[in-house]
């Protein structure tokens, strides 16, 4: 279903497990990733057939950053993102993954730098593995921090004084530590991480199918609402719409029957 080289895309059921497959590099970003990335992520905002994401990285890491080596990946690759060459050209894989409907867990294990980090930053829940290290490693190469979303996500995860401290430094932050300032939800062994993600995914799907996608949706629009009324007019079309299908009607009967609704994204 899936023809790529860089990334695995394994299909069970309504869920996808997406791999990152540069283990000899430590799934560093090069250019032909990227191009998955964004064809894969661009393609989900349509599939129907497809309700949750698992994001994770072969071998010893989740992605160490950019593949500095990978000489396509200079600004001059590409003329795409907006005249901003291979910059935009990666930067608009973030923004596919928070719009695609499907909530985004990410397995992060070992090192999960710069481009990595912010995969995870992006992603909608975060599971760390023991041997979690993450860092913006863009200002250790003569570089802002602010970059791939990264001055977008961090502060709204982990609060401003975190994001400055991280970013104007480019320490690392271990698994231990992410958990106590809300970066992961939990921290398992690594070995652990699959099954770690199995209960989020199961409550997932429980959820109605137009429910799970907006709430994603509105959850998003919420977190940059001008205020309490433009967020509420959000929730207001969200639940109009929900309600307005057989898939409510079915779960209003399961939950008075005390019986698991069946849906079918009607």
């Amino acid at each position: 279903m899936y023809d790529y080289k860089d990334i695995k895309v394994d299909v069970r059921g309504q869920v996808h497990w997406l791999t990152l497959n540069r283990p000899d590099a430590l799934n560093s970003i090069n250019h032909r990733m990227v191009g998955e990335l964004a064809d894969y992520f661009g393609g989900l905002y349509h599939d129907r057939s497809c309700r949750v994401v698992v994001m994770r990285g072969e071998g010893r890491a989740f992605c160490a950053g950019l593949d500095i080596k990978d000489r396509s990946s200079g600004n001059e690759a590409q003329p795409f993102g907006g005249g901003f060459g291979f910059q935009g050209y990666l930067a608009d894989v973030y923004i596919k993954m928070r719009r695609c409907p499907q909530p985004i867990i990410s397995l992060v294990h070992g090192p999960a730098c710069g481009g990595g980090f912010a995969f995870a930053l992006a992603s909608d829940i975060r599971i760390g593995g023991e041997s979690l290290k993450m860092n913006a490693a863009f200002i250790k190469l003569g570089l802002s921090a602010c970059d791939m979303g990264v001055s977008y996500f961090l502060p709204r995860l982990a609060g401003v004084s975190i994001a400055s401290e991280l970013m104007l430094t480019g320490r690392f932050i271990y698994a231990q530590r992410a958990l106590a300032v809300g970066l992961v939800s939990e921290v398992v062994p690594d070995d652990k991480l699959e099954e770690a993600a199995q209960p989020y995914i199961d409550e997932m799907l429980a959820a109605s199918p137009m429910g799970l996608r907006l709430t994603k949706e509105g959850l998003n629009m919420a977190i940059d609402a001008a205020s309490l009324e433009a967020a509420m007019a959000i929730e207001n079309r969200n639940q109009v719409l929900c309600a307005g299908t057989q898939d409510f009607r079915e779960g209003m009967q399961a939950f008075l029957e005390k019986r698991k609704p069946v849906y079918r994204d009607a």
